[in-house]
């Protein structure tokens, strides 16, 4: 299957990506399930951005939303990334609006929230599904888009590329093996232009407010095709995931609690009562994510309580059904009215600010391969995410990316000789039929990055998780090349890719940062004031 540009990946990068792309040539855009099942989708708090003078807060400017997110990512940011980035952020709002999207007003100008790291009131939002109304606009544009062909239940297996085939000149990709999940066959899509907008991998910890979907299949295909990856070991644990031991199904035990319900004043408290941020940070329990994520992790296992508490009673009645109308149905779902007692919730895995290093086009050091969003590291997250920076990023990103990608593979361009791509070979004919070792693999891997590779560290657990995924990567290689390809096995072998990659850059980085806390080198060390950087060949 041929086309001009060829998107993996379906939340706001892909389908912003693709929307524009299609202008210019034909799009496949592919997801590995439904397209609605992303991270976007999810997406509660909303956007951040500095509006335009008269419609942002007074005394807010993008200088302060650049102090914010350097602040936040503790001194691992690319600057240079964090001001382009963010100085677009207008024009992105103004594209989403022209697309469809209905943010909430007040009046004549635009309801801003506030949320954690954040030094005045900037976040763009609908009600509490802020992602949800994006993608709903987004998709509705793409889907009657004559140059758009999306493809559901299809799984991009590998990137193919020059050096694989063995072609002696500069590395490129050519293309991808994707499994149409149905029929159980493998297919090729061919493109000089590949855009990976997959997203993270949060499901490699046990505990996680991602979707399903969510086994870093994006990084592992980049990686295993030889792109540089960077700063793996930050990954973001949300403060307020709902606790629920009683609740059944992966959505009941993940359901996330806005962090913007601290910024409209929620307050966290321990089993006791008693708030207890004032203790770690001056901006209580609205301190960047990093540190109420600690802060939480450190009161629970203070206390030996199983959760601590968030706290919205002190509202007036009807508020959260108001402005978090999804959040409150949700609970109420479960049995839980937030307006008349508090919220008991645990942080849980949230967001990948490392990824495919890319510059601040979205190109990875592999000729015509793309990676924007959650999958990509630009730079602007550095050791840590500022609250509702990700959409924004996303958004830019696609956008900065197609126009990198028209200026130097530009469509009009004779294409050099392609080398052969072989056929897709199969190992064994039939299935495996020991499903419940796969299961079991899934499941130590989670197990096993949520204990030794959580909020708080040490060197001797990162060891011990990377003696036993370097075992369970051997035992996945079995599975892989020995039988036919199922979903199944190709998620555990990004999820083993990805977790040893978490590991690998979290032992290399001998120092506490951002999101990397561990207790053998409690302090930030200013000689490794550098992204950790991986690549296979």
């Amino acid at each position: 299957m041929n086309c001009d540009f060829l998107v993996i990946g379906s939340g706001i990068a892909g389908l912003s990506f693709a929307i524009r792309a299609a202008e210019h040539g034909q799009v496949i855009l592919i997801s590995k399930g439904q397209a609605t099942e992303t991270n976007t989708w999810r997406a509660q708090g909303g956007i951040a951005s500095v509006l335009p003078e008269g419609f942002r807060e007074q005394g807010d400017q993008v200088e302060s939303h650049v102090e914010d997110t350097l602040d936040a990512g503790a001194g691992l940011c690319d600057e240079q990334a964090v001001r382009t980035i963010l100085t677009e952020g207008a024009e992105t709002i103004d594209e989403l609006i022209t697309c469809g999207v209905d943010f909430d007003r007040d009046g004549d100008h635009y309801s801003l929230g506030k949320e954690g790291g954040h030094s005045h009131r900037r976040i763009l939002h609908a009600k509490d599904t802020t992602g949800k109304e994006i993608m709903q606009s987004l998709l509705a544009t793409a889907s009657v888009h004559p140059n758009i062909t999306i493809l559901e239940h299809h799984f991009a297996i590998d990137l193919i590329t020059s050096s694989k085939l063995g072609a002696a000149s500069e590395d490129r990709v050519l293309g991808a093996y994707v499994l149409e999940k149905q029929s159980g066959d493998v297919h090729i899509f061919r493109s000089d232009r590949v855009v990976l907008a997959t997203g993270g991998c949060g499901k490699v910890y046990l505990y996680t407010t991602n979707p399903d979907s969510s086994t870093g299949d994006g990084l592992a295909m980049a990686w295993r095709a030889g792109a540089t990856v960077a700063n793996m070991e930050f990954v973001q644990f949300h403060p307020t995931c709902f606790f629920n031991p009683a609740a059944t199904g992966a959505a009941a035990r993940s359901f996330l609690v806005s962090e913007a319900v601290r910024g409209e004043g929620g307050i966290l408290r321990g089993e006791d009562g008693k708030e207890f941020m004032h203790r770690y940070d001056r901006r209580k329990s609205l301190a960047p994510r990093d540190i109420v994520a600690r802060a939480i992790d450190h009161e629970i296992k203070r206390t030996g309580a199983q959760c601590v508490y968030l706290d919205v009673t002190h509202k007036p009645t009807g508020f959260m059904r108001e402005r978090f109308p999804h959040i409150h149905q949700t609970l109420l779902d479960f049995g839980l009215d937030c307006e008349k007692e508090p919220i008991p919730v645990v942080p849980a895995a949230h967001y990948q600010c490392g990824g495919v290093l890319t510059d601040v086009d979205g190109r990875t050091d592999i000729r015509g391969l793309f990676a924007i969003g959650e999958v990509a590291c630009t730079g602007l997250h550095g050791a840590n995410r500022l609250a509702s920076n990700s959409l924004l990023e996303a958004h830019v990103m696609a956008r900065r990316a197609l126009n990198k990608v028209i200026r130097v593979h530009p469509l009009n361009k004779q294409a050099s000789q392609v080398p052969d791509i072989p056929a897709w070979e199969h190992g064994d004919t039939a299935p495996h039929d020991e499903q419940v070792i796969i299961y079991h693999n899934w499941d130590e891997i989670r197990r096993l990055m949520w204990d030794y590779v959580s909020i708080v560290r040490t060197s001797n657990r990162l060891e011990r998780a990377a003696n036993r995924l370097s075992n369970l990567r051997r035992e996945v290689r079995s599975f892989y090349w020995g039988h036919r390809v199922t979903s199944d096995i190709l998620e555990l072998r990004n999820l083993v890719a990805s977790a040893s990659m978490v590991v690998d850059c979290a032992l290399r980085r001998k120092e506490s940062r951002g999101i990397h806390y561990t207790l053998d080198f409690p302090d930030k060390d200013p000689r490794q004031c550098q992204p950790t950087t991986l690549r296979r060949f």
